[in-house]
C-alpha cells in the first residue's frame, strides 16, 4: 500500500514557510483577470489548466517561462493556490502523477490569505 501523503498546509504553516524558506516555490493557479487583483508575495502564475504542461517543461524552459527555477521531483515545498481551494487541489493532484511526491495545496486559498492579511 502506497503511503498517504498529506496534501494540503494551512495558512499557519505557509505563513512560516514564506517567512524562512528560500526553497518555498508558491504556485498561484487562478486567472490572470484574480491574480491582478491581489496575490501572495513571492507567489508566481501558472494557471491550473496549464500546470501539467509547464511542470513537464525542461528546466531551462521553466525558466525562461516563469523567471524561477524548475523544483525538484522531491522538492520539499511546492505549494499550490487558487481563490478558495478547488482549483489548486486540481494542480496538487496533476502535480502528484507528474512526480511531485510533496507538492501541496493551500487549502484557505486567496480568500483566506486576504481575510487575515486584511487586504
Amino acid at each position: 500500500m502506497a503511503s498517504t501523503v498529506t496534501k494540503e498546509i494551512s495558512y499557519e504553516e505557509l505563513k512560516a514557510i514564506l517567512g524562512k524558506s528560500q526553497n518555498l516555490l508558491l504556485v498561484d493557479v487562478r486567472t490572470k483577470e484574480e491574480v491582478d487583483k491581489g496575490c501572495i508575495p513571492g507567489s508566481i502564475h501558472i494557471p491550473v489548466d496549464t500546470v501539467e504542461a509547464a511542470f513537464a517543461k525542461e528546466p531551462d524552459e521553466f525558466k525562461a517561462a516563469y523567471g524561477v527555477t524548475k523544483p525538484a521531483l522531491d522538492a520539499p515545498e511546492l505549494v499550490f493556490h487558487c481563490q478558495m481551494g478547488r482549483r489548486g487541489g486540481v494542480a496538487t493532484s496533476k502535480a502528484h502523477e507528474l512526480g511531485y511526491v510533496n507538492a501541496r495545496n493551500y487549502t484557505g486559498g486567496y480568500k483566506e490569505w486576504s481575510e487575515k492579511e486584511g487586504k
